[in-house]
Order: C-alpha cells, then sequence, then structure tokens
C-alpha cells in the first residue's frame, strides 16, 4: 500500500468485503492472537451487501450469487474462490456506480 501511495493522507481509499465478518471480527482477533496492531486503514470498509441494498432495494442474501443475478451480470469462476470474489465484487461495483450509485463507508468506527 506504502508503495503505490495509498498510505499518504491526501489519497482517499477504502476496502470493501462481502460481509463485515473479514474486517470487523477475523482481521481483529487474528492480529490480537498475534499481538500486532489493527492498523487504522483497516477500520473503515464498504460492505458490498449493505451498498447494494442500499442500491436495489433488497438483502442478498446469498452475497455475490445473488448480487450478480439482480444486476443480470455473470458470476466469474468459483464461489469463495479469493481471486474471483475480487473480481464479481469489482463487476458489481462497476455496475451500480454506472446506474448512479455513490458508494460510502458502511462500517462504524472502533
Amino acid at each position: 500500500m506504502a508503495k503505490e501511495g495509498l498510505l499518504d493522507p491526501n489519497v482517499k481509499s477504502i476496502f470493501v468485503t462481502c460481509g463485515d465478518w473479514d474486517l470487523k471480527i477475523m482481521l481483529p482477533g487474528q492480529c490480537q492472537y498475534l499481538g500486532l496492531p489493527v492498523a487504522d486503514y483497516f477500520k473503515q470498509w464498504i460492505n458490498l451487501k449493505k451498498a447494494y441494498s442500499f442500491a436495489m432495494g433488497c438483502w442478498p442474501k446469498n452475497g455475490l450469487l445473488d448480487m450478480n443475478k439482480g444486476l443480470s451480470l455473470q458470476h466469474i469462476g468459483r464461489p469463495h474462490s479469493g481471486i474471483d470474489d475480487c473480481k464479481n465484487i469489482a463487476n458489481i461495483m462497476k455496475t451500480l456506480a454506472y446506474r448512479g450509485f455513490i458508494f460510502k463507508q458502511t462500517s462504524k468506527p472502533f
């Protein structure tokens, strides 16, 4: 992130997840287990499920599969495969943005 200039205070960036669990529960627990602090940039994110529900008016019960279906997008690859999930998240975000949706942080500070 430093190499790409994303830690510069003048650069706005945020992580996007499909749910809150990874950054709200798992990462802090793993950091605590390893005796490491949670970096501030991991303390805010966009939960794509919440963003999708704001944009589309319904909750995607089956996550990426439902969001792709609701937007008439073809699911890429295998569910829960890291790089494939990233591609699907990017396609969903691109489609929502193209439709005029403005993404905002969905996590609450902790």
